[in-house]
């Protein structure tokens, strides 16, 4: 896989994007056999970097979310400087119904083997600890596609980015970047980009619900302040609320934890809720729906309205992040950049492909239907098959598929 990856690199080293201020810039790259990872690298000029990536092999590369004095001295000599703020959505961390169908697991003690998410412990030995073994497909890519839209959305609108300082990037896997350069939030420490991951997902709004509760209030005071010209999470909630009216039907509220009296008497009274919501008369909604349950509905809406992302990579001001344009070593794609205005129609199994030629034969052990480009493959079990280049290159770098060399 290292020669198809040089070959990569060696005919396009000149589309590289190399980030600003590269001489501020820590590198990293993945080395294939060693599994080790190269650091501590630093390029003064973009053709520096792209002569490195023509004539060196390596599976991943990723440059620093910071900036330093010494790129290349120490962690604790490097002398930051500050860091751009990073968002990493991954389908990781989006419950999708596709995993059972694709995901595998296995117990690193005993070996069981699953399906799906892993779970806490393995059900024969106890152990916490599991090999696990995605997949991506149109449905997981799709769910990340809908947190980095919710993510968008709420950096322009809530926080006052401007379009331009929003980057968005296919990540290459099973997700999506977001980079924003911005000289008010370049010298943010961790715990200031903490409170901004709290925000983006939600977390701590709902507070005033259970302090209510067991002061035993009779209306949740977030609701009273509650209306269609609110902004931020209130203008959130509200339209969650709205958009929970609108698409009510028994199951749907059943999933909150809501008696069925009251999923009834939401349904009978829906017109009549949305125009008080519209006329931003929240607090006199429904007189029959107690505080807990308003405290259920909402909790539904802020879930929903709030974004999925590794918290930790945010957090962390010395992070590393894929260079764009540069190949993902579990699939063989690229890590892309993707126009706001065109990501709802941007297909990573076709924008992100690096090889669009030839054909290789492999041999499969195990992998699900999938699509690259227009063709659709498998599924595959312990078989020969002869793939174009880049669904092959995908098999293999998920350890699905070995290259044969005698067919």
């Amino acid at each position: 896989m290292n020669d198809k990856f040089s070959e990569y690199y060696k005919g396009q080293s000149s589309t590289i994007q190399p980030p600003s201020s590269i001489e501020k810039r820590e590198f990293g790259f993945l080395l294939f056999d060693e599994k080790i990872m190269l650091r501590h690298k630093r390029f003064k000029t973009p053709d520096a970097l792209r002569v490195f990536f023509s004539s060196f092999a390596f599976s991943d590369a990723y440059y620093s979310c910071a900036y330093y004095e010494d790129p290349e001295a120490e962690m604790e000599k490097k002398g930051w400087l500050g860091a751009d703020l990073i968002f990493d959505i991954d389908a990781d961390h989006i419950p999708a119904g596709c995993s059972k169908t694709h995901d595998r697991w296995a117990c690193n003690n005993c070996g069981f083997t699953g399906r799906g998410v892993s779970p806490e412990r393995c059900p024969i030995c106890g152990s916490q600890k599991f090999k696990v073994d995605t997949w991506l497909c149109d449905i997981c890519l799709g769910s990340a596609k809908t947190e980095t839209l919710k993510l968008f959305g709420m950096l322009t609108m809530d926080f006052g980015f401007h379009e331009s300082e929003v980057k968005l990037f296919f990540s290459g896997h099973r997700g999506y970047h977001v980079h924003i350069e911005n000289e008010t939030v370049k010298t943010l420490d961790s715990s200031a980009r903490k409170e901004i991951v709290d925000y983006v997902c939600g977390l701590g709004i709902d507070a005033a619900f259970r302090r209510n509760y067991e002061r035993g209030l009779k209306s949740p005071s977030i609701l009273k302040s509650l209306s269609s010209n609110s902004s931020g999470w209130h203008r959130r909630i509200v339209s969650g609320i709205r958009n929970l009216i609108l698409n009510i039907d028994i199951q749907n509220y059943k999933n909150m934890g809501l008696k069925k009296n009251i999923t009834e008497i939401i349904v009978k009274n829906k017109d009549m809720l949305l125009k008080k919501l519209e006329n931003g008369k929240t607090i006199d909604l429904i007189r029959e729906i107690s505080l807990k349950n308003w405290e259920k509905i909402i909790k539904c809406c802020i879930n929903f309205q709030s974004v999925k992302v590794d918290t930790v990579v945010t957090t962390d001001i010395h992070r590393l992040i894929r260079l764009a344009n540069t190949l993902h070593g579990k699939t063989g794609l690229k890590k892309v950049q993707v126009p706001f205005s065109n990501i709802e129609d941007f297909d990573p199994f076709k924008s992100a492909v690096a090889f669009n030629h030839g054909r290789v034969s492999v041999f499969v052990s195990d992998v699900p239907e999938f699509r690259m480009g227009d063709e659709t493959f498998g599924p595959y079990k312990n078989q020969k098959v002869e793939l174009p280049t880049a669904a092959a290159v995908l098999l293999i770098c998920k350890g699905r598929a070995e290259v044969l060399t005698d067919v």
